[in-house]
């Protein structure tokens, strides 16, 4: 009995010993991408050929943004009647290029479907004096792009998709040119700051319990007018410690013979931090999370001299939420909705579609991260938007079922 025993203690001893040498090398490999990546100027991290169709830095009022073309691989050929999509990534203190940083990602479902694709990207440091209206400006031009190069008489227009913090950006967009957009699809989007369960999803308190904004506006002025994205990373770390400290390492140590090439690939944009301008960042805190005076109207159009108003939208619009999503809550992601019309016959009122679809397990990231919820939600719901195209106007929720399990 002692002897077996002796012999598994030193079984395990060779174990561990394998593991930490393993796991560090994985620090090691990661620390190298860090460097590599910085040195490249932190290109998108998408895992796609492209090429640059429009510099935003070129624009009469220049921002740090331009419009990607996707360069379709050999085996997911472009179908030229298909409708092309356009996906905006969240600016929320990492870069761009996570909902393409997998081949069975946003990006490849719509590949494989046939679509044309194209993406908003964005580089670490802010243009001067660069505002969110300088960039709202910006994707209004590369849409009017897009539609160029994609006859919307012959193909449809474009179906935007805006992942997280891209997703206020995209219903800004929708409402100012209405005209340029077809089905808008928002994953992980907060639009309702002050949703939620009492006690719950703490995040949305920081504001009040932190005074306000004023946080934001001095860590900006430490920087000399600058933002670092590292403060929003940061946030997201402390909403979950357990895990920061604990679960995402003994994860990797744990399962480091299968685990290194995701962690690697995750870690590659998780550790990229992007510069906001104070003005930004400002806008962003002060409109949104604390004001919460896009759902109700309150923000000035920058083309037409009114106000920014959601019910301008007349394409269907799609919300991907998840039960388990800490960051974007359903009540955030939702409740927009309540803000904008009275009741579902206001909404057919006002000539509407909505369609909702909400996950029961997947995290804040697994919305638009996930190799599973590509495969699956965004694989069924991109199939179904000639179907809810002829939906007539109302409030539906989609469900999403497996026929065939195995």
């Amino acid at each position: 009995m002692f002897s077996n025993l002796g012999q598994q203690a030193l079984e395990y001893i060779r174990d561990a010993q394998q593991r930490s040498v393993l796991y560090w090398d994985v620090m090691r490999q990661s620390g190298d991408q860090y460097v590599e990546h910085v040195s490249q100027g932190k290109p998108p991290v998408l895992v796609f050929d492209h090429e640059l169709i429009v510099d935003g830095r070129e624009l009469e009022d220049p921002v740090n943004y331009g419009l990607l073309r996707i360069i379709p691989p050999a085996d997911m050929p472009t179908d030229p009647d298909a409708r092309p999509f356009v996906i905006i990534d969240p600016r929320a203190g990492h870069g761009p290029g996570v909902a393409g940083s997998k081949i069975h990602s946003e990006v490849g479902v719509a590949l494989a479907a046939g679509h044309p694709c194209y993406f908003v990207t964005f580089a670490p440091d802010p243009e001067p004096n660069q505002s969110i209206y300088c960039i709202l400006k910006a994707e209004k031009h590369f849409l009017e792009v897009v539609l160029q190069r994609h006859d919307p008489e012959q193909v449809g227009r474009p179906f935007l998709i805006g992942n997280c913090q891209g997703g206020w950006a995209l219903m800004m967009l929708a409402s100012i040119a209405p005209k340029l957009v077809g089905p808008v699809m928002l994953a992980g989007a907060p639009l309702a700051y002050w949703s939620g369960k009492s006690g719950q999803n703490p995040m949305r308190y920081s504001g009040g319990m932190l005074g306000g904004s004023w946080m934001s506006s001095f860590a900006s002025d430490l920087r000399g007018g600058l933002f670092d994205g590292a403060h929003l990373v940061e946030n997201f770390e402390q909403l979950d410690p357990a895990n920061t400290f604990w679960k995402k390492p003994y994860n990797l140590y744990a399962n480091v013979d299968t685990e290194m090439e995701r962690y690697l690939g995750f870690d590659r944009w998780w550790a990229g931090h992007f510069m906001m301008t104070r003005q930004e960042i400002d806008w962003i805190v002060q409109n949104l999370f604390i004001g919460n005076r896009l759902s109700r109207a309150e923000l000035p159009d920058p083309l037409s001299g009114g106000n920014i108003n959601l019910r301008n939208i007349r394409s269907p619009i799609l919300v991907f939420a998840s039960q388990a999503d800490n960051i974007t809550p359903p009540p955030q992601a939702l409740n927009w909705i309540l803000d904008l019309y009275q009741d579902e016959s206001d909404l057919c009122l006002h000539e509407q579609v909505i369609v909702y679809n909400i996950h029961q397990s997947t995290g804040h990231l697994g919305i638009f991260v996930s190799s599973g919820v590509a495969n699956r939600e965004h694989s069924a719901l991109f199939s179904a938007l000639d179907l809810v195209e002829l939906l007539p106007p109302g409030l539906y929720e989609a469900r999403i079922e497996d026929l065939h399990p195995e």
